[in-house]
């Protein structure tokens, strides 16, 4: 087993991107946002010097998640992108590319960046996986593991050497402190359950975190039980709001006063959220309360 080492390339909190490197072999684990781009490919650069980026593996289509790995592209021509293969039509939409485009500025603004160049038109996939799919990148032999439930084109990967997985917010983002984890179910609830209770089958000691890093063999173990508990409790009280009466702006206050604030409310944006929940409660009314949405 070769050891991975494993680095924060992050520009902003916000963004998502780690490099993996087992001294052979490079690969970005997301990308992070468009605007912060060029300064994550920087990160990257001021770390392998001479050497080549070799790959760059998506979760899934987010703008927070992809949208940097054309900004990697422009300075390591011959790193291969790698996602699921509905990625690559998800990236083809103009509208998608639109709302990525508007979310993105949005969240530029408010770090404080007005003005970047724009390279979202060039997104891509070189190499689309399905569930068990395997990449062999150089000594790593990593299996794509399909995960939809945030989104249909959610994909962890998993090296089994290393019992170590690339996870997906599938499971729900870290919040930093034990007991806390976000659900973030899109485009089905039960869909992200069985995704959840599909890696706890898993032989896996370590995940990588989305947004966060690293978590140890104990700090995992604690994630996945969490990540089961928050995602069903959350649908539970949510539909209680509603069966009772409230509305669907209950719901959300409900949704950010249990979540919203630490260490969440630094990386998770207030539109994406916003947009996110409101997607979270039409689920909720479909799946558990049977309403036509």
């Amino acid at each position: 087993m070769r050891d991975i080492k494993i680095t924060d390339v992050r520009a902003v909190p916000g963004d998502s991107a780690f490099l993996l490197d087992d001294g052979k072999t490079t690969i970005m684990y997301d990308s992070g946002f468009a605007f912060t781009g060029y300064r994550v490919a920087e990160n990257i650069s001021n770390i392998l010097g001479e050497r080549e980026l070799d790959y760059v593996f998506l979760t899934h289509s987010h703008y927070d998640h992809a949208l940097g790995s054309v900004y990697a592209k422009r300075r390591w021509q011959n790193a291969k992108v790698v996602a699921g293969d509905y990625a690559t039509r998800i990236f083809a939409k103009p509208t998608a590319r639109a709302v990525m485009r508007d979310l993105d500025g949005k969240f530029a603004q408010q770090c404080g960046v007005n003005e970047y160049e724009d390279l979202i038109d060039e997104l891509c996939v070189d190499i689309e996986v399905k569930d068990g799919d395997i990449i062999n990148a150089g000594d790593m032999k990593i299996r794509a593991v399909a995960l939809p439930g945030h989104t249909k084109c959610s994909v962890g990967y998993y090296i089994k050497e290393n019992k170590l997985l690339l996870g997906t917010e599938t499971i729900g983002v870290y919040g930093g402190d034990k007991g806390v984890v976000v659900p973030s179910y899109l485009i089905g609830y039960n869909t992200a359950l069985e995704s959840i209770r599909r890696i706890k089958l898993m032989d896996i000691d370590n995940i990588l975190v989305p947004h966060y890093g690293l978590l140890s063999k104990s700090e995992t173990a604690d994630y996945l039980a969490v990540a089961e508990e928050s995602a069903v409790s959350t649908a539970e009280d949510i539909a209680s709001i509603l069966r009772a009466g409230g509305s669907d702006g209950d719901a959300f206050e409900y949704f950010k006063n249990r979540f919203y604030h630490g260490y969440i409310r630094s990386i998770y944006p207030i539109d994406a959220m916003t947009l996110n929940t409101s997607i979270m409660i039409k689920l909720i009314r479909k799946e558990i309360l049977g309403q036509e949405i």
